[in-house]
């Protein structure tokens, strides 16, 4: 195991506060990413042993949450590389309450610009899927993602508007219609940029307000690389104009273990789908759970082989 500190410096912490993300880092070597993706590709695949194996979900949301049955994918959470840095963010109790793979096609059109506080606003029910302590100045999530394939302008890399993180141009509580009708049918500002069958549009705050796109900046990273971002920062992705190459990006998703995740929520219905939670669990991925309002999976179970610096609790 490597017992390096990978935690943020005092510089890149400011640069972080400042622009809403920071990175790319590197975790994996091309070699060892290719073959990572060679390996993992037949267990996606095999969804028997997913906590959500049971529902006829939409294809956006029955990858969620992979890392609780696949261990490379537990083990990845769990990384020092990337847990070290978001300890550094967040503080040194962390959880991970979801993961997600992002797949981009040949033809594929962009991700429209977004953000997400709370997470309420793909939810039928408008119910925050997570919330900060009462009297925090912190919302929203940190994201880590994290290239599996390369991920240039031409297969549809991340777009970020920096600083955008501290002002929500959108309003959650509106909620969006889901249409599966506008997948890959939207077309804005002459870019093709839609949200998997909803329309960001309708939370907008002021209905004739635009991004800046003049101040976007595209993360071209390479596979094995990840970077790190507010989930409110305004974050997009260009389309998938190559002729044969799909984009793969797996997001992991980290919250202090103050903050808590699905309240009151048993089910989660999204992308016209409903999975129950039944069997869902957050993963402890440094220090220790001392509120005790959170549901965590014991990790021990299923053989994941954790960095020892993340002290397992389970509520």
């Amino acid at each position: 195991m490597d017992e390096r500190d990978f935690s943020l410096s005092p510089e890149e912490l400011a640069q972080f506060e400042r622009d809403g993300f920071i990175g790319p880092f590197d975790l994996y070597d091309e070699v060892e990413m290719e073959k990572n993706l060679g390996a993992l590709r037949p267990k996606l695949l095999n969804t028997k042993k997913s906590v959500y194996s049971d529902e006829k979900t939409a294809s956006a949301i029955s990858n969620y949450d992979r890392h609780l049955d696949i261990d490379a994918l537990g083990e990845h959470i769990a990384r020092p590389e990337i847990v070290d840095r978001v300890a550094s963010i967040l503080g040194p109790d962390t959880l991970c309450w979801r993961s997600e793979f992002l797949m981009k096609y040949p033809g594929d059109e962009g991700t429209d610009w977004h953000q997400a506080e709370d997470f309420s606003s793909l939810t039928d029910s408008k119910s925050p899927q997570i919330q900060w302590p009462e009297g925090s100045e912190r919302r929203g999530t940190v994201t880590v993602w994290t290239a599996f394939t390369e991920a240039s302008v031409e297969t549809g890399c991340l777009q970020f508007i920096p600083g955008t993180h501290t002002q929500m141009n959108y309003d959650e509580t509106k909620g969006m219609d889901y249409d599966s009708d506008v997948v890959n049918a939207l077309e804005k500002d002459g870019t093709r940029r839609g949200f998997f069958g909803y329309d960001y549009r309708q939370l907008q705050k002021d209905p004739n307000w635009r991004p800046d796109e003049s101040r976007a900046v595209s993360q071209v990273m390479r596979p094995g690389q990840f970077i790190i971002f507010w989930s409110t920062l305004m974050h997009a992705s260009h389309p998938n104009t190559s002729a044969d190459k799909a984009r793969l990006g797996y997001s992991v998703r980290y919250l202090p273990t103050a903050a808590r995740v699905y309240p009151g929520l048993t089910e989660l219905k999204e992308f016209g789908s409903t999975i129950s939670l039944e069997r869902y669990g957050s993963v402890l991925t440094s220090g220790v759970d001392e509120f005790r309002h959170n549901r965590f999976v014991d990790t021990t179970v299923n053989g994941y082989r954790f960095p020892v610096r993340a002290t397992r609790v389970s509520a």
